[in-house]
């Protein structure tokens, strides 16, 4: 087994748009890139997809989800989502709270974000970010 990553949304849209065109882009190109990864979602991009018309489906949704692992919140995750939330806070320099949720995730369990996003998610500190 290779390194371990946290995906984030945009990259799971760009990679269903990819999957829809049949034409690989930026996101498959980063999946080959790394094939021997093993790949996770925080719980709040699970329901993020959920949330979206293109699997509204259930058993579509859990379809797409099967390659990956789910992480789930934890006390960890709060802990690190107070803290970046104070400091972005002070700075003036919020982002979003399911970005943050992200972010505190790839903080708690200590992994790379993979996002095309990453000026936004490199405001936060200590987390490492991985752009595609």
């Amino acid at each position: 087994m290779g390194r371990t990553l946290i995906l984030e949304t945009t990259f799971l849209i760009d990679l269903e748009r990819e999957h829809n065109r049949a034409r690989p882009g930026a996101a498959v190109a980063f999946l080959e890139a790394n094939g021997d990864a093993r790949l996770y979602l925080p719980f709040i991009v699970a329901g993020e997809l959920a949330a979206g018309a293109s699997l509204a489906d259930r058993a579509r949704w859990e379809a797409f989800l099967g390659p990956f692992y789910v992480l789930a919140s934890n006390a960890d995750v709060c802990w690190k989502y107070g803290r970046a939330y104070r400091y972005l806070q002070e700075q003036g320099r919020l982002i979003g709270g399911n970005d943050l949720w992200i972010a505190a995730t790839g903080l708690a369990y200590d992994m790379p974000v993979v996002t095309r996003n990453a000026a936004h998610y490199r405001r936060v500190p200590g987390l490492d970010v991985e752009e595609y």
